[in-house]
C-alpha cells in the first residue's frame, strides 16, 4: 500500500507541474503581444491646445511620420514635435508609416481657447496701407520668411524653455487686437514690458537666423533663432541685438536688449514662436512666470 500511494502522489505531482508550463507559456505570449501593443503607441507630453506644443515618442519601427498630411521629421531616439496654430481646429491626425509598411493612426482632439480683446492706441491702418510702407515691407518680409525656412540640427526643441526676461505681462499671445476702434489681426506673441536696455536671453539652445542690421517697419530690430525640427522665435523692438547671423546660441545667454523700435507704444520684449506655420503660445513652453 505504500508504494502505490507513492506512485498516485508522483503522478500528482507530474501533472500538477505540467499545467503550470502551460499558463507560464501563455502568460509569457500574453506579455508579448502587450508590448508588442505598448511599443506601437504614440508616447506625449505638452497640451493638445490651440497655440499649444507636444513633444512625442513615435512607435517602434517608425520609417515616417506625417501630421495632418504634412511630414514631421524624427529624432535617432524617436522623438518628434508637433504644434497646434492658434486658430487650429477640433481635431488633428498624425500618421505614422512603420518599417513594414503597417500604419499607426492617432486622432487628436484639440482643446479651444477664449481669447481675449486688447484695444491699442495706434491708427496702424493709416501707417500700414501707404506706398512708403509697402515698398519696405515687401523685402522685410522677403527676409522674414527667408528665415523662418532656415533649418538647423539644433536641438534646442527638446529643452524646457525659460523666459527670455522677467516682468509685467503688457500683452498676450492670441489676443484681438483693436487699433483705435479698427480690428487688426491678433497679437501673435507675448510682450513683457522692462526698461529700456534691459538684458534679455536665449530662452532655448539655437542659431540665429535673422539679426537685423537696421529696424523694420513693424518689428523695429529684429533677431531671430531657429531651435530646430522647424522650431523658432522672434524677438521684436530691441534697441540691440548681441549677436550675429549663423551664429549658435545657448540657453540662457544675453542675446539683446530690450527698446521700442519699430511699431511700439514703449519699452518691451515682443516674443513670439512658430513651428512650421503654425503660430503657438511660449508661455506654453515656459510655463508661468515666476
Amino acid at each position: 500500500m505504500r508504494r502505490r500511494f507513492k506512485i498516485v502522489l508522483g503522478a500528482l505531482t507530474m501533472a500538477a507541474t505540467a499545467i503550470p508550463a502551460a499558463i507560464v507559456y501563455a502568460e509569457a505570449n500574453d506579455a508579448e503581444q502587450s508590448a508588442f501593443r505598448e511599443a506601437v503607441k504614440f508616447g506625449f507630453s505638452g497640451e493638445a491646445i490651440q497655440g499649444g506644443v507636444m513633444i512625442g515618442d513615435a512607435p517602434a519601427g517608425t520609417a515616417s511620420l506625417s501630421f495632418d498630411g504634412e511630414a514631421v521629421p524624427v529624432d535617432e531616439d524617436g522623438k518628434f514635435i508637433i504644434a497646434f496654430n492658434r486658430d487650429a481646429g477640433q481635431a488633428a491626425n498624425l500618421v505614422a508609416t512603420l518599417d513594414n509598411g503597417e500604419t499607426v493612426r492617432k486622432f487628436i482632439n484639440i482643446a479651444p481657447r477664449n481669447w481675449k480683446i486688447e484695444h491699442v492706441s495706434i491708427n496702424r491702418r493709416a501707417t500700414t496701407r501707404s506706398a512708403a510702407f509697402m515698398a519696405r515691407r515687401g523685402p522685410e518680409l522677403a527676409q522674414i520668411n527667408a528665415a523662418r525656412s532656415v533649418t538647423s540640427d539644433s536641438k534646442g526643441w527638446r529643452e524646457t524653455f525659460v523666459w527670455p526676461v522677467k516682468g509685467r505681462i503688457s500683452g498676450q499671445f492670441g489676443s484681438q487686437r483693436i487699433y483705435n476702434g479698427d480690428p487688426g489681426s491678433y497679437h501673435s506673441g507675448v510682450d513683457v514690458a522692462a526698461p529700456a536696455g534691459t538684458y534679455y536671453v536665449a530662452p532655448a539652445d539655437g542659431v540665429v537666423t535673422l539679426a537685423a542690421s537696421s529696424p523694420f517697419t513693424l518689428e523695429g530690430n529684429l533677431l531671430m533663432i531657429d531651435h530646430g525640427m522647424g522650431l523658432n522665435s522672434a524677438f521684436l523692438h530691441s534697441s540691440e541685438i548681441l549677436v550675429k547671423e549663423g551664429q549658435e546660441v545657448k540657453r540662457g545667454q544675453p542675446i539683446g536688449r530690450i527698446g521700442s523700435t519699430g511699431s511700439a507704444t514703449g519699452p518691451h520684449l515682443h516674443w513670439s514662436m512658430k513651428w512650421n506655420q503654425a503660430r503657438i503660445d511660449p508661455i506654453l513652453l515656459t510655463g508661468p512666470m515666476e
